[in-house]
C-alpha cells in the first residue's frame, strides 16, 4: 500500500500514525527562506504505536532512546531540501532507516577460541620477528 511505511520483517506502519508540522528553515536561501515553511518535523508516538511489535519497540527505545521525548514521542526533522514534500519524505526515509536497524533481532555472538595451529603460527611469527630485530643489533665484537 502507498499509505504504509514498510520495514524489514513484514512490519508496516500506516501513515496516519505520523504527524507532521512545518517551520521555516534556517540557513541560506534568499528571500524564499523568510516566507516558506519548508522544514518538516515528524512526530511519531513510538511508545503507543500498535503497528510496532514489542520486541522491535524495545530494541528501538534501547538504541534511539535519546531521540524520544519524555511522553514517548519520536521527533525527526529535515530541512535538507527547499520544499515541504521532499523534507517530509526525508523524515520518513530516516525513520525507515532507523527501524530497519532494529527490525531484525541481532544474532548472538558465539565465543570461539583460536585453534592450536593458529596459536603455533602466532608464536612462530613472534619468534621470527624477534630474530629479525636481534640481527639488527650491534654487538660490538667487530
Amino acid at each position: 500500500m502507498a499509505n504504509m511505511l514498510s520495514i524489514e520483517g513484514g512490519i508496516e506502519i500506516p501513515h496516519d500514525e505520523f504527524q507532521f508540522s512545518y517551520a521555516r528553515s534556517g540557513g541560506p536561501g534568499g528571500q524564499n527562506v523568510n516566507k516558506v515553511n519548508s522544514k518538516a518535523i515528524l512526530h511519531w508516538p513510538v511508545s503507543v504505536s500498535a503497528s510496532l511489535p514489542d520486541d522491535v519497540r524495545a530494541r528501538f527505545v534501547e538504541q534511539f532512546g535519546s531521540r524520544i521525548t519524555v511522553d514517548g514521542m519520536l521527533v525527526i526533522s529535515s530541512q535538507v531540501f527547499r520544499d515541504q514534500r521532499r523534507n517530509s519524505e526525508e523524515c520518513l526515509r530516516r525513520l525507515k532507516e532507523m527501524l530497519d536497524q532494529v527490525a531484525v533481532p541481532p544474532v548472538p555472538r558465539v565465543a570461539t577460541a583460536p585453534s592450536r595451529s593458529a596459536k603455533e603460527r602466532r608464536v612462530d611469527a613472534k619468534s621470527k620477528h624477534s630474530q629479525k630485530k636481534e640481527q639488527r643489533r650491534w654487538r660490538g665484537d667487530y
